[in-house]
């Protein structure tokens, strides 16, 4: 598929939805011939050593999972041998910098790497296309561009080992150029993009499954039957190995004296995943001392210290200012929603008696945002008993900033502009949680800046040593946008 690079996600993904056609099957070979005119054949990305992971949810903290547990065998010494020497990890969306997404031992790639190499996929695009008579305006929409010059860098960096996450999908994904992976993972699936991937799950696990590659095993997480029988096919027509992960002794939830540097106990799921990837990976690099079988053995010191120093901003973190503490998660589907939800019940333990407000910020301007805040809700509503989840509830759009709009790496280019500018999603969602919730206070603001605003001036107004608490769901790109906000404009320091 081609267009502009400013032609957006959700014009794209709008089309194949109003088309009623299933996802695009030409996109990989529409994929692989971009690839080549930037200079590439999909061969050469067997020597990056790539990981492909897929899922529905956690795929992003599978992959971080993985990066950092790979990271604890990078060379102590320029000279010193090592199983792996430069470590790439590529993840959607990014939360404040584009450059987020395509990283090399953990750190975003410097302004200066993602000028140069975006330059240098945009220039050879350019001369291709010249001469071959084409158009040189036409790109690859934003996500393939970005895919491209993932890999560009990587292979430029000289990266030899690459965790590579899935987009939508997995078939017909952009990143399913990868020819022959070391080892894949499929993480929890769920119901989610149907219009492009099918209303079932085993429809989506088909999808899922088309990572899965001859000569390279995958790991997955517990998943429902229905989707494991696919998963299982698919690995059988590939001939390969699906190994379902789980029951690490040092990764059981609520058991394990290892912390996570992820919070929330569904991260020990990712956890197994990761630890199965991670282990098979570095023992086709000859690293002598991985267990046979990681999931019954103790596992090595570098795989702990990995898992402890895992850090994937906006998944499960909590900033803490003195009259505020934020608890912060993307949850974009029903399932995530309620892990999500799960997870801020942890964090209100002990609270039934307390007077501080609670405050929702929540938006999902793509998605069936009214059956996610009522996911939300009823999650909090079993969890806390007969406590009101939220004594206040805000509802805003992605944009950033008052005066100045989207932060430029935040616009978000997923959503109808018209109907972010009517306030439709929001005033609908205020409509539909005041029905939920008669008692709470609403709000609507046009951007994220006025929601912390809000938050933070409500704080100041209510007596008590306790912090109010808010949680900021729903939407990636809200997390994204809130991050920077209270980034730029930091509240009062804790005590």
């Amino acid at each position: 598929m081609a267009g502009r690079t400013y032609d957006s996600n959700f014009s794209i993904v709008n089309a194949i939805r109003q088309s009623g056609r299933p996802m695009n099957q030409n996109a990989i070979p529409e994929m692989i011939d971009w690839f080549r005119k930037v200079g590439y054949e999909p061969s050469d990305l067997n020597r990056l050593n790539l990981v492909h992971i897929a899922g529905t949810k956690g795929k992003g903290s599978t992959s971080a999972f993985v990066s950092s547990i790979l990271s604890q065998y990078l060379p102590v010494a320029e000279s010193s041998s090592a199983a792996v020497h430069k470590v790439g990890l590529y993840t959607s969306p990014h939360l404040r910098f584009a450059r987020e997404r395509i990283k090399i031992n953990n750190e975003p790639l410097s302004e200066d790497q993602f000028a140069r190499y975006f330059f240098e996929v945009w220039d050879r695009l350019e001369e291709s296309a010249k001469a071959a008579g084409e158009d040189p305006q036409v790109k690859p929409v934003y996500f393939r561009y970005l895919t491209l010059m993932a890999f560009h860098a990587y292979i430029s960096e000289g990266v030899d080992a690459a965790v590579i996450e899935c987009g939508i999908g997995g078939e017909y994904d952009s990143t399913n150029i990868i020819v022959q992976p070391t080892v894949c993972g499929i993480t929890s699936l769920g119901i989610d993009h149907v219009a492009l991937l099918g209303s079932t799950i085993e429809e989506i696990a088909w999808h899922k499954g088309g990572i899965i590659k001859a000569g390279a095993k995958t790991f997955t997480g517990p998943q429902p039957e229905g989707a494991l029988e696919v998963l299982r096919k698919r690995a059988e027509e590939k001939g390969t190995e699906l190994i379902v992960a789980q029951g690490q002794p040092e990764l059981e939830k609520g058991s394990s004296s290892l912390k996570l540097g992820l919070d929330g106990d569904f991260q020990y799921t990712n956890a197994n995943i990761a630890v199965g990837v991670a282990g098979e990976f570095l023992r086709r690099r000859g690293v002598e001392d991985i267990p046979a079988d990681i999931f019954t053995a103790s596992l090595p010191e570098k795989f702990r210290a990995g898992l402890e120093k895992t850090r994937l901003g906006g998944r499960c973190e909590t900033r803490q200012e003195r009259t505020v503490s934020w608890y912060i998660d993307g949850g974009h589907t029903l399932e995530s929603i309620r892990v999500a939800g799960e997870w801020f019940a942890s964090k209100l333990v002990g609270d039934a008696e307390s007077k501080q407000p609670r405050v929702l910020i929540f938006n999902q301007q793509t998605r069936d945002s009214g059956a996610l805040a009522r996911a939300l809700y009823q999650t909090l509503a079993e969890a806390l008993g007969s406590v009101q989840p939220f004594t206040h509830a805000v509802f805003c759009t992605n944009v950033t900033y008052k005066s100045a709009g989207y932060r430029p790496d935040l616009i978000s280019i997923n959503t109808n502009a018209s109907e972010v500018e009517k306030l439709s999603v929001q005033n609908s969602l205020a409509k539909s949680w005041q029905e939920i919730d008669p008692k709470s206070h609403i709000s609507v603001f046009s951007t994220i800046e006025e929601a912390v605003d809000f938050v933070r001036e409500l704080s100041k107004q209510v007596s008590g040593e306790v912090p109010v608490k808010a949680m900021v769901t729903g939407s990636l790109h809200l997390v994204g946008g809130f991050l920077d906000v209270v980034e730029t404009k930091p509240g009062q320091p804790a005590a």
